[in-house]
């Protein structure tokens, strides 16, 4: 493994630990060596491996928490000096115009907006290396909102000093070589002498460097090999025998920012980045020593224009069966397949496409490219689909259709998906409108209905168990409109609102249910205007208001209690209540020398007893009581007209005989009132005749020193059958 220069060489114990750490962007910790950190950059090997005699970079630490700075420094050990600052601007400040490398490490309890400092820092500092420390617990949240940026890594608080010192290593190296590689755009290399192909043809499988002693290409990448291998070692003990245990990964947030946000919902039409297919014109031998020069150089596939991977298709466009060429592109093909693996694994989906593109461009028949497609699509496409962007997964599935290696079948099958998501997301969208439609009360209206985004919802998935729960529902609201409108004795809206129903597939199920509620309704709301009718006359009892105000009186609302409860088992009580009041409002009036028949005729009608409206009159006629007796006013009475009963059939057809004993007063007009029954024998089979035969009956009326006065009646009539 090749050493940045100044700093020791990174072991794959630290290169595993460093792994371990999150990561965001396209960055990770284990590319601290110049193998697998910058593959295509030229870093030049140190001449020993002993660190500098002084710090090749600076650590600038945002941060005033001396523990944090205590332990950052503790864990640098030297390798590099730390320099704190309190903000984000002092910070850049101190790093412009710095002759060594600079690493900024943020600590995120002092900056409010981290995303926003990592894009300052970037663009005051472009060659400085990022590092984060957030609180544990928080560390992989933030992460996740970094993605895409250009932070090195995200660590946890407080310092884990194994973790942090193989990631300080790397970030270190990668300082110094940001820094090493200034001006940003190098000169243009040396043009090479002209030299023959076969003094510089190597073996076919063995890449040699300028001047060395051929030593092969292959033990450097026996080396990288290595380096991952250790890694992946290195995890598996950290994940099976170090206590840790992998986690989920968290779901990203929904947005670290306006701007990330607009990216991640409206990217519906993803552009793939295009490998570079352009050739170069030149001699066979020139083009294979350029491509032996960037091999040497690990300029596989850039930069542009000067990379291993033009020279050698260049020379095999130039010369078909120049093997060279076709080993360089096989070597290169090799070194293309690790970079699209550990894209793919770290989700740097456009970095493995554009690797892709130049795998394929190295070898177009390699048979992995299928499985390589394959790989690079699904997670893409199935990200896609579970974060419901469905016309990103279609753009999606179209890239990939336009390649001719993977199956039609499987084309079918992710098409075949989406459709069924997008008509999932329609049936939710017109379900939802359904539901805030009646929450709005706007049931019928227009267009903008809930009946007419049902109607659209039933054309779209009539069998969808959504559709039947918003049927459901609206019908459910439609019944409780006509219960309303019933409730409130509004026929023309109860049926408005039943058609509704009925329009909706209402079944005679739900009709009848509904009748039965609307009856009981119906039952409940005149038993609650009962009860209220009932205590509004009792309260108008207790404050004497008796007939005044007409319509706020006990009269009033026990002539209302009449006439929506007949046969309430209250109004009896309530009536024979107002009676006795108005018979004594009456005698209080007729002491203090004022009429009060109205109050006595009215506790006739409210079923006051005869005798004691008849005792009320004659308080106020002394003589006239004394020298008259009931029984002798009866005996004197004339009767003017006596219809005869009528015998009940049932009893004629029987042959029943019996006989009715009535109780009735003759008012002063001489009509017969509070006609009842005292005695009949059988009871109930000739009452109502008897009832019947005394309304129609009239008397003379009864003078008593010239005033018509009231006389209790009491006669006896029998029902014989005819001889």
């Amino acid at each position: 493994m090749l050493q940045r220069r100044g700093f020791p060489r990174l072991t794959a114990a630290a290169v595993a630990v460093a792994a371990l750490t999150v990561f965001v962007g396209e960055r990770h910790v284990a590319s601290a060596t110049s193998a697998s950190r910058s593959p295509d950059a030229a870093v030049p090997a140190a001449a020993s491996g002993k660190p500098a005699a002084q710090p090749a970079a600076d650590v600038t630490a945002i941060s005033t928490h001396d523990d944090f700075l205590l332990e950052l420094g503790q864990t640098l050990g030297g390798q590099a000096a730390v320099h704190p600052v309190d903000t984000l601007e002092a910070a850049l400040e101190r790093m412009t115009g710095d002759k060594r490398g600079q690493v900024l490490v943020i600590d995120t309890r002092e900056v409010r907006n981290v995303r926003a400092a990592v894009d300052a820092a970037h663009a005051k500092a472009p060659r400085a290396v990022v590092l984060v420390f957030a609180e544990a617990g928080g560390d992989k949240q933030l992460a996740a909102a970094l993605k895409g940026s250009k932070v090195f890594a995200v660590l946890p608080t407080p310092i884990d000093a194994r973790k942090t010192h193989a990631v300080l290593e790397g970030a270190i190296a990668e300082a110094v070589a940001n820094k090493a590689a200034a001006p940003s755009t190098p000169p243009a290399p040396a043009p090479l002498p002209e030299l023959s192909i076969g003094t510089f043809r190597p073996a076919p499988a063995s890449l040699e460097a300028p001047g060395r002693r051929g030593r092969p290409a292959l033990l450097a990448l026996v080396a990288v090999a290595a380096v991952a291998l250790a890694a992946a070692g290195g995890a598996w003990w950290y994940f099976t025998r170090g206590g840790a245990k992998p986690r989920a990964p968290a779901r990203e947030p929904v947005a670290s920012s306006a701007a990330q946000t607009s990216a991640d919902n409206t990217a519906t039409a993803p552009v793939a980045p295009v490998a570079d297919t352009s050739i170069v014109q030149g001699k066979v031998d020139e083009l294979l020593e350029k491509a032996r020069l960037a091999m040497h150089e690990r300029r596989f596939t850039e930069p542009t224009g000067n990379n291993a991977l033009l020279y050698y298709r260049s020379a095999l466009a130039a010369d078909a069966g120049n093997a060279e060429a076709r080993d360089g592109l096989a070597r290169i093909a090799g070194v293309l397949a690790g970079r699209f693996d550990e894209a793919v694994s770290g989700g740097r989906f456009d970095e493995a496409a554009l690797t892709l593109g130049n795998f394929k461009s190295a070898t177009p028949a390699d048979p992995r490219i299928e499985a390589f497609e394959l790989r690079l699509y699904s997670p893409q496409i199935g990200k896609a689909l579970a974060d419901g962007n469905l016309d990103r997964a279609a753009a999606l599935i179209h890239q990939a259709q336009q390649s001719s290696t993977i199956p039609a079948e499987q084309i079918t099958r992710w098409r075949t998906d989406v459709t069924r998501r997008q008509d999932d997301a329609k049936v939710q969208r017109l379900a939802g409108l359904v539901e805030d439609r009646i929450h709005d009360g706007r049931l019928t209206d227009a267009d903008d209905s809930a009946r007419s985004y049902l109607q659209q919802l039933v054309a779209v998935a009539p069998a969808n168990a959504t559709t039947q729960r918003a049927t459901h529902d609206l019908t459910a609201t439609y019944l409780h409109k006509a219960r309303e409108a019933a409730l409130a004795k509004s026929p023309a809206e109860e049926e408005r609102w039943l058609g509704e129903a009925r329009a909706l597939g209402m079944k005679p199920a739900d009709l009848a249910a509904f009748e039965h509620d609307l009856a009981s309704s119906r039952q409940k709301a005149a038993q609650a205007e009962s009860e209220r009718l009932l205590q509004m006359a009792r309260e108008r009892l207790r404050d004497g208001r008796l007939t005044d105000p007409p319509q706020d009186s006990a009269a009033y609302y026990l002539t209302q209690l009449q006439s929506t409860d007949p046969g309430s088992a209250s109004l009896a009580d309530a009536s024979h209540d107002l009676a006795e009041q108005l018979i004594a409002r009456a005698r209080g009036a007729m002491a203090a020398g004022q009429a009060g028949d109205t109050d006595l005729a009215l506790a006739r009608h409210w079923g006051a007893d005869p005798r004691e409206v008849l005792a009320a009159q004659q308080q106020t006629q002394p003589k006239v009581a004394a020298a008259t007796d009931p029984a002798a006013l009866a005996a004197s009475l004339k009767r003017l007209r006596a219809t005869p009963p009528d015998y009940p059939q049932d009893a004629l057809r029987q042959h029943i005989t019996g006989s009715v004993t009535l109780e009735y007063t003759v008012d002063a007009h001489g009509e017969p009132r509070d006609i009842h029954v005292i005695e009949a024998s059988p009871p109930s089979v000739f009452d109502q005749a008897a009832i019947t035969a005394v309304k129609h009956w009239r008397y003379a009326p009864m003078m008593v020193n010239g005033a018509a006065v009231e006389v209790p009646v009491k006669t006896r009539m029998r029902f014989e059958l005819p001889k």
